[in-house]
């Protein structure tokens, strides 16, 4: 009656540990999805960037300081949300094929 205990009990935690990582797999995926390439964030560039030129134009130095270390502080974001998209998107990878590795020691 054990053994049959222990086999349930891997079984349900493989079950779960392998939905666990279907769910941060899809979560990586919509954050790469919506917040990386934002439309927000593009209106915010495309903003910077006319501004910068306009700063260019009228030889306003601190403008253009201002605008670029505004776009640089955008490529960070950008970069740091798809660093943490992609990073969930491989570790439920990486829980799910462990969850398949536990499933197949049962059997």
């Amino acid at each position: 009656m054990i053994s049959i205990f222990t086999y349930q009990l891997l079984l349900i935690m493989s079950v779960l540990l392998f939905g666990l990582g279907v769910l941060t797999s899809i979560t990586g995926v919509i954050i790469l999805a919506t917040r990386a390439a934002g439309r927000d964030m593009r209106t915010i560039a495309n903003q910077t960037t006319q501004l910068a030129q306009k700063g260019l134009a009228e030889d306003v130095a601190g403008l253009v300081g201002n605008a670029s270390a505004l776009l640089d502080a955008m490529n960070k974001l950008v970069r740091t949300t798809a660093g943490v998209g992609v990073f969930l998107t491989l570790f439920g990878l990486v829980l799910m094929a462990l969850a398949t590795w536990l499933a197949l020691q049962i059997y």
